[in-house]
């Protein structure tokens, strides 16, 4: 081939090469302008959104919780502001050293600094960490006072829940505290997740928790690439939760708990008979519900837990005790409906009755004699009852006892209600696997054996009696934010009314006439008189050999061996209203020991309306006609 030839063919490829290497140019830059076309103009708000994200970052902003008030709109949990003390890492340079520095000025325990350190690593060093809440405003002064030589050290300010009553609403209302890791996970509200958040844990805090948490409101944010706060863009305020008013009357309740404070261990009930509203639900000993919203320390709680006398347990709902001869009024009414006796029937106490070869002893050492349905509840003879129990049978007098509120939850709202006991041979037989006996119809029928009633179901069954026999349920909360209009009309439990006038004219006979077992504890104010029945159940158990030497007296006894003081009753007795009922733990005789406190809270309450009555009548009453020029 010439030199001609080669010099073509070497152009000839040449050109092709250009060609291809041209194209694949042409295709790649085609490609390219095809790619930034599809970003920069196809998905241009896409990409414009995700840059504002990484620009933007929105928090939510916890509500205020919503308060929750007493009838008459007395504040029981609120919110207070809350001191907090912030620490930027990267501001204030060597973390220890700076705790140690603010040690000086605020005291912190070895549990504040191991919390902080422990939080440290798990907070971005730009980040505001807490070092310490609820501050006082001293020791706020003192911070700020020292800004200049405390680098990344602020004062933030935000809310606490706070409960003015302290411990006398603290079994009702409950607290609020931090989410834990097993309510964090369970929930999807993502308020749980926002650092610091509290919920309900207990009480009315925890039944209304949902209602009293609010919304979230909403911060926006301008960050930098690493996440550091720039500048404020907007802010939301989250919507507060919702105003919860009770049916409870925050002076009686305080009244109340105080008065119980003089037992070591005590519960009183008070309700309304017609609505079934509680006007006060009172537990000695209690605790203070503030410890607990703040964050109570280890020791402090392990010190109420350790306490024989309960102060966590809510013994208004929860405690459940023997009804002693409170139970009689039921019995009575039971054999009255039943048509085994008579009111005028007569039993004649000798002191004992034989059964099955066991002797079952009345209280008064002697006996009272021939007693009637009246005498017999007014002297609170044992004797009495145990006959009309064995004519009557356990399974009639477990039916009154279930149609009156015993032996099952009410209900009410505050969480950890227990249901109690009525025992019959039913549950006998499925309980304990065995039969069901003569003898053991007689311990019941004075409220002892297997029975068990709470406080609030001896004030349930006490309103029921008072209410002419309607079956009112009771209920603690008035309304949740709206207006609502309590409940006064309730079905009928289904007992004739002259037979229940016979029980509650032997209630009467207990408190108003002499030789009554809380005469002594009668309201002398006209108008406001009551009807009762006073009771004692025993806990331990009184041998044959302690009978024949003599019964010990509850003073010479340890305090956990000594009865439970019993009583319940109802006033005025001419237009009922109010039912109460108290039981003091170990503290003897119903009728020396419970019937004066019921007496007192009962005549505080009819007082206390007496005294809002007179002011609301002042307030409606036309203002006195002036004489011209007559200066007032």
């Amino acid at each position: 081939m010439s030199s001609f030839d080669r010099d073509t063919e070497r152009q000839r490829l040449l050109t092709r090469r250009t060609l291809v290497l041209g194209g694949m140019q042409a295709a790649a830059v085609s490609a390219l302008v095809a790619r930034l076309y599809y970003l920069q103009i196809l998905e241009a708000d896409r990409y414009t959104m995700l840059a504002e994200d990484n620009r933007i970052s929105l928090r939510l902003l916890s509500p205020p919780r919503g308060l929750i008030v007493d009838r008459y709109g007395v504040p029981l949990a609120l919110n207070e502001q809350n001191f907090r003390m912030m620490m930027v890492r990267e501001q204030a340079g060597d973390v220890e050293a700076m705790l140690q520095r603010l040690s000086k000025l605020v005291p912190l325990t070895e549990l504040d600094i191991r919390r902080v350190m422990r939080d440290v690593p798990r907070t971005r060093p730009f980040a505001p960490l807490t070092v310490k809440e609820n501050l006082s405003w001293d020791q706020v002064s003192a911070i700020e006072l020292n800004t200049p030589d405390l680098p990344g050290v602020s004062i933030e300010v935000g809310q606490v829940r706070a409960y003015p009553f302290g411990e006398t609403m603290a079994h009702v209302l409950g607290y609020v505290g931090v989410v834990s890791e097993k309510e964090l996970q369970g929930s999807e509200d993502p308020l749980l997740s926002l650092p610091g958040f509290r919920i309900g844990k207990n009480g009315l805090e925890k039944a209304h928790d949902l209602a009293l948490r609010g919304q979230a409101g909403t911060q926006q944010l301008e960050v930098n690439a690493v996440g550091r706060v720039v500048r404020e863009l907007s802010r939301q305020e989250g919507q507060p939760g919702k105003q919860v008013t009770l049916t409870l009357d925050a002076k009686l309740q305080h009244y109340a708990q105080q008065r119980l404070q003089e037992h070591p261990s005590a519960a009183a009930v008070v309700m309304d008979v017609r609505s079934g509203g509680v006007l006060a639900l009172c537990s000695n000993p209690s605790f203070d519900p503030n410890q607990f919203a703040m964050g109570i320390g280890y020791d402090a709680y392990q010190a109420l837990l350790a306490d024989e006398r309960g102060p966590l347990t809510n013994k208004a709902i929860a405690g459940q005790y023997p009804p002693g001869s409170t139970f009689k009024c039921l019995v009575a009414l039971a054999a009255l409906e039943a048509g085994v006796v008579s009111a005028e029937h007569r039993v004649y106490c000798n002191d004992h009755m034989e059964l099955g070869g066991h002797r079952f002893h009345c209280w008064k050492k002697g006996g009272h004699g021939a007693m009637n349905m009246h005498d017999a509840l007014k002297h609170s003879c044992d004797i009495y009852f145990y006959e009309v129990s064995r004519r009557l049978g356990i399974e009639r007098i477990a039916e009154m006892a279930r149609r009156f509120g015993l032996g099952s939850k009410t209900g009410l709202e505050v969480p950890g209600e227990r249901a109690g006991l009525v025992p019959d041979g039913k549950w006998k037989r499925a309980t304990l696997k065995e039969p069901w006996y003569d003898g053991e119809t007689l311990i019941n029928s004075i409220g002892q054996g297997y029975m068990l009633a709470t406080p609030l179901q001896l004030a349930v069954m006490t309103a029921r009696m008072a209410n002419g026999g309607y079956a009112v349920e009771p209920h603690v909360t008035k309304s949740v934010e709206s207006a609502y209009e309590e409940r006064t009309v309730w079905p009928a439990i289904g007992v004739k009314p002259e037979n229940l006038r016979l029980v509650i004219d032997g209630m009467n006979g207990v408190v108003n006439e002499q030789g009554g077992t809380a005469y002594a504890s009668r309201i002398t104010q006209v108008g406001m008189e009551m009807v009762g029945k006073t009771g004692s159940s025993q806990v331990r158990r009184i041998t044959m050999a302690e009978r024949a030497t003599g019964v010990r007296k509850n003073e010479d006894l340890p305090w956990k061996e000594r009865d439970h003081a019993l009583f319940i009753s109802f006033a005025p007795i001419q237009n009922p209203k109010y039912a109460c009922a108290v039981i003091v733990e170990h503290g003897g005789g119903g009728s020396k020991v419970a019937a004066p406190i019921a007496r007192d809270i009962l005549l505080e309450c009819q007082m206390l309306d007496a005294a809002r009555a007179t002011v609301a009548q002042q307030a409606e009453a036309p203002a006195e006609p002036v004489a011209p020029g007559t200066k007032r």
